[in-house]
């Protein structure tokens, strides 16, 4: 397990964590890869920055198929992940509603990179935040969070809770790194998947609202 990362410059990304896995942030303080895309059912975590440039934000080594969860989502009701986003552009993240800073900042991120593109592809949109602090996060905390975000854009961010241990099953099939500290220390990650529902680019802290917004383009042809 590899220990916290704090925000650094956008692509700075140190040759070990081609081999760990995607970067964790404690709270509180790809070029296309082929022909197949990797599942990570299994378990194995993702690793981040493929040879090529093509997007401002990370780019993959190869893609990621969209992983199989079911969550609760903030009406209590079951979402099952990969058929409620099939086959629409979809924004994943794993964080807190008690995060200072990280969580709060990639929200933001992406409420302003909707309000630069068109409507129409933000209806489309799927941007689903699953929590790591399931003992904190009701649906109704999920719910009064996320409203802060994206109360005038034309999609509904979707809140996930649940079990611990589905959780953490929902980590390991996304591939990012799984939460330490109660949630606390967590992926900084937040995969982008495209409508052939595989994910190629991601975003940490170094990335802003327009690298999202234009590598949301580049992925849908919009």
């Amino acid at each position: 397990m590899i220990a916290a990362v704090r925000r650094r410059p956008r692509r700075a990304v140190p040759a070990l964590l081609l081999t760990t896995g995607l970067l964790l942030a404690g709270c509180g303080g790809a070029a296309d890869g082929g022909t197949e895309a990797h599942d990570h059912s299994a378990g194995a975590p993702a690793v981040v920055e493929g040879p090529e440039d093509r997007y401002a934000g990370i780019d993959l080594p190869e893609s990621y198929r969209k992983p199989t969860f079911t969550l609760t989502d903030t009406t209590g009701a079951p979402y099952d992940f990969r058929a409620a986003t099939a086959g629409r552009p979809t924004l994943l993240f794993f964080g807190y509603t008690n995060c200072p800073d990280i969580c709060p900042t990639t929200m933001a991120d992406v409420a302003v990179a909707l309000r630069g593109v068109d409507p129409a592809l933000v209806e489309q949109m799927q941007v689903v935040f699953v929590t790591t602090d399931p003992a904190t996060d009701t649906p109704e905390v999920l719910g009064e969070y996320l409203d802060r975000f994206d109360a005038d854009l034309a999609t509904s961010f979707v809140g996930l809770t649940g079990d611990q241990d589905a959780i953490d099953q929902a980590q390991l099939s996304a591939g990012v790194e799984m939460a330490e500290d109660e949630g606390r220390l967590h992926s900084t990650l937040l995969l982008l998947y495209g409508t052939d529902d595989e994910a190629r680019v991601a975003f940490d802290a170094g990335n802003t609202a327009e690298d999202i917004a234009g590598d949301l383009r580049l992925v849908t042809g919009a």
